[in-house]
């Protein structure tokens, strides 16, 4: 399985996977993707909406095409399915991206929250999880929701 990921981003983003600095970075988008596709399944209901903005924030963060996205989303969901916890996720992340950028990921997961105009119960739990995990305040939380919310 790791060595179908680092391929993908070796052959779509030309990064060199030699060192375990790159491969770790090579599966930030990974990590990223599979945090949204756990939101996107929080309410049991992953729909077309849902995949279509999943999709159109990897193209716009990743600067991937939609089939490069989409490979992204097959990927991301394996390794969604196969861990035990998001913790690896949230760890890759917090190790690799600054608190500015861990607020952009709280409000791209808040962006899937919005994109069924309707939010879950389940989908508030886990953003509080998620922004825990993250390292992030209650503060930045809210003001991520509140950007995605007026973005929408």
């Amino acid at each position: 399985m790791i060595n179908r990921i680092l391929d993908f981003f070796q052959a779509k983003m030309e990064i060199d996977h030699d060192s375990d600095s790159s491969q770790s970075q090579q599966r930030i988008p990974i990590a990223t993707c599979a945090l949204l596709l756990e939101m996107a399944h929080t309410d049991s209901e992953f729909n077309s909406l849902e995949q279509e903005k999943i999709i159109s924030i990897l193209q716009d963060e990743f600067n991937l095409s939609h089939h490069d996205a989409s490979e992204l989303i097959e990927l991301s969901e394996l390794e969604r399915k196969e861990s035990l916890d998001l913790w690896q996720f949230t760890n890759l992340i917090n190790n690799h991206y600054s608190k500015e950028e861990k607020k952009k990921v709280l409000e791209i997961l808040w962006h899937v929250v919005y994109a069924d105009d309707k939010v879950d119960k389940y989908e508030e739990y886990l953003m509080r999880k998620l922004s825990n995990l993250l390292n992030m305040d209650h503060g930045d939380m809210i003001d991520a929701k509140f950007k995605a919310r007026d973005k929408k």
